[in-house]
Order: C-alpha cells, then sequence, then structure tokens
C-alpha cells in the first residue's frame, strides 16, 4: 500500500433498476475517483431493511486504498450515488428504495489502527453495520483484504466495534 493513507470498507447497496450494473458502476467509480479497490464481496440479495418494499436488493462490501481522509471520501461517495440517480438520502430512519447507497463501514489508518469518527455527516465506525447482516456477510467474507496493513483479527474487531 505505498502512498497510500487509508484502508476503507463500503457497503454498497440497490434495489431498482439493474442491481448488478448499479454495484458495479460504483465499484468503478470509486475505483476511478476514491482509490484502489483492492477486495470485492460477491453479491448478496436481501430483504429491505428498516422499510416495506416489493423491491429485494442487492448488495455487496468493497474495500479500497485510499490517500483521501473519511470525510472528503463520503462527499465523493454521495456525489456517485447522484450520479447513478440517487435523488434523495435516508434520514431519520426513514428508508426507501434507492438506485444505489454507499455507506462508508470502517476506515483504518496505514498503520492498522481504527478510526473513529463522529462527525454530525458521518460516524465511524457505521452505527447500525453489525445489526446488519447485509452488511456483516459480506464484510466478513473480504476482511481482511490482501493488503499490507496489518489489520486487526475479526473477533479483536468485533470487539473494538462494541468498545471494548
Amino acid at each position: 500500500m505505498k502512498n497510500s493513507s487509508f484502508l476503507i470498507f463500503f457497503g454498497l447497496g440497490t434495489n431498482l433498476g439493474d442491481k448488478e450494473h448499479n454495484l458495479r458502476l460504483a465499484v468503478r467509480k470509486i475505483e476511478e475517483r476514491v482509490g484502489k479497490v483492492i477486495s470485492l464481496s460477491a453479491f448478496y440479495a436481501t430483504a429491505p431493511w428498516g422499510f416495506s418494499s416489493e423491491n429485494t436488493f442487492l448488495n455487496a462490501v468493497v474495500c479500497a486504498e485510499t490517500l483521501l481522509p473519511p470525510l472528503p471520501v463520503l462527499h465523493l461517495t454521495q456525489e456517485i450515488e447522484r450520479e447513478i440517480g440517487r435523488t434523495r438520502k435516508s434520514a431519520g430512519g426513514v428508508y426507501s428504495d434507492r438506485l444505489i447507497d454507499i455507506d462508508l463501514l470502517l476506515c483504518f489508518t496505514i498503520g492498522g489502527t481504527l478510526v473513529r469518527l463522529d462527525a454530525p455527516e458521518l460516524k465511524l465506525p457505521h452505527p447500525l453495520m453489525c445489526e446488519r447482516d447485509f452488511v456483516m456477510r459480506p464484510l466478513k467474507e473480504i476482511y481482511p483484504p490482501g493488503s499490507e496493513i496489518a489489520l486487526p483479527v475479526w473477533t479483536d474487531l468485533e470487539e473494538m466495534l462494541q468498545g471494548k
């Protein structure tokens, strides 16, 4: 991971349109704008979470190396969402169908330290990720990715996420 400062895991989801295309397009745009994609999970078909819809979701987790800190990455992913066709973000726990959703889940420094952030627009680690099987299954599939960063083992990571 020469010249990289962060390793970021993203949760991707879509339940409208050509779902596989939407996910692949999001991954391509992350690679173009955020940094090198080093790992991508399989795609998982899942039921909607937090709302009712006839449309099932397709979800994945992607890991990218980047020189950018989390807040600029958030702004880039929001631009990507708009370009793919997302017109509004979920707010106040109210969710709806979407062409694409890109969530920052985890961020590590080049030294392998978990980045914690509690800003109004972004909280890291993602506060709901452990409650969401559609995030945890693909995350466990690719964690840790093949990189030069020595990341905590999964049980240590779970303890860190729970604040132990």
